[in-house]
């Protein structure tokens, strides 16, 4: 697998879980959490960036 698909894959992987953790946070009254979750989203969409733009230099 090339490194610009594992970086979309594993940024996705990140949004997702972000996402879960912010709503974790929100339903249970947990700042913490639901911060934690934004910044793994926010990273998650970073990787995915890079990834794409690292496919556009493959070529």
């Amino acid at each position: 697998m090339k490194n610009s698909t594992k970086d979309k894959v594993r940024g996705k992987f990140h949004e997702v879980k972000g996402r879960i953790k912010e709503v974790a946070g929100k339903l249970s009254d947990n700042p913490k959490l639901e911060v934690e979750g934004k910044g793994e989203k926010i990273a998650g969409e970073v990787q995915v960036k890079m990834g794409q733009v690292k496919k556009v230099l493959e070529k």
